[in-house]
């Protein structure tokens, strides 16, 4: 299945995507697409709905994120080894992690806020995990069975904030619009090896990167397991797995986005984003 959300900021209403590539709304039998309705057995019963029957969407309305009300954000850092080279580091014996504030999650689509004072805002492609079942002490061999569904991420950064203003890399993660996360959630049945999906991004319609989650250095299975031993993993929690090469930060020289770009976005069936970059509000930009 593909499980989407679909209405104004705030006033998402669950659908899916069947086969035609058309919106089917779900408000008859489900509320949302959040922890509630993301367990093994809801998902089965949402499996066994016949697409045509459900309510047809007409227009092409907006596309919020494709899960809401996410306790946690999780990303994961330096996850390829090829990006890893680019930005001069050293690939990490253990996974680097750190948070992204839920308040950056915005819809695949919706306008991306360079904030005020960035010069060295950046783009990241990256495969999204999304918890369905709750996760504490699992094993690798456990771990799939914990999972709803993927995603595509953009894990947007503000380089200057996350390198340059000391602390943690979270100020340069978090700024509004820095999450766009979906078209859809995409379940597990239809993604049988998520170490398998190439992966790109465009700005203005020059591609930047191109990639593979095949190069991950900690596939998704090993990340469950590692994370679940730090935090408990709750259903609608987020894990940001990691990006490949040709990230702005990693051009010579850098490149960096501006107000007025168009970025192009996508993971192998897991559908695509665009996002149009504008100026934060009151900025000088």
């Amino acid at each position: 299945m593909r499980l989407l959300r679909f209405g104004q900021p705030g006033q998402e209403r669950p659908g899916l995507l069947d086969g035609q590539g058309n919106i089917r709304d779900l408000s008859a039998w489900i509320d949302d697409i959040s922890a509630d309705t993301l367990s093994p057995e809801m998902l089965a019963r949402l499996a066994s709905l016949s697409p045509d029957e459900l309510p047809l969407v007409e227009g092409n309305p907006r596309l919020g994120s494709c899960v809401g009300g996410s306790r946690k954000f999780i990303c994961v850092g330096l996850n390829y080894s090829d990006h890893a080279a680019e930005t001069n580091a050293v690939v990490p014996p253990e996974p680097i992690l750190f948070m992204k504030s839920p308040h950056a999650i915005v819809g695949p689509n919706d306008e991306v806020e360079i904030p005020r004072g960035s010069q060295k805002t950046d783009w990241e492609v990256e495969l999204g995990v999304v918890i369905g079942k709750k996760a504490k002490y699992v094993s690798e061999a456990e771990a799939m069975e914990h999972i709803a569904g993927y995603c595509v991420i953009n894990d947007l950064s503000e380089r200057a904030f996350q390198i340059e203003r000391q602390g943690q890399w979270v100020k340069g993660k978090s700024c509004d619009t820095f999450g766009p996360t979906g078209p859809w959630l995409v379940t597990q049945d239809e993604i049988p090896d998520p170490q398998n999906l190439n992966m790109w991004l465009e700005v203005d319609g020059h591609l930047y990167q191109q990639g593979s989650t095949a190069t991950m250095v900690y596939g998704v299975r090993y990340l469950i397991a590692y994370i679940s031993h730090f935090m408990t993993l709750y259903p609608g929690d987020i894990i940001s797995t990691g990006t490949p090469p040709g990230v702005g930060m990693g051009q010579t020289p850098p490149v960096y986005l501006k107000p007025g770009q168009t970025l192009r976005l996508g993971i192998e069936g897991l559908g695509e984003q665009q996002q149009l970059t504008r100026a934060e509000s009151g900025s000088t930009q």
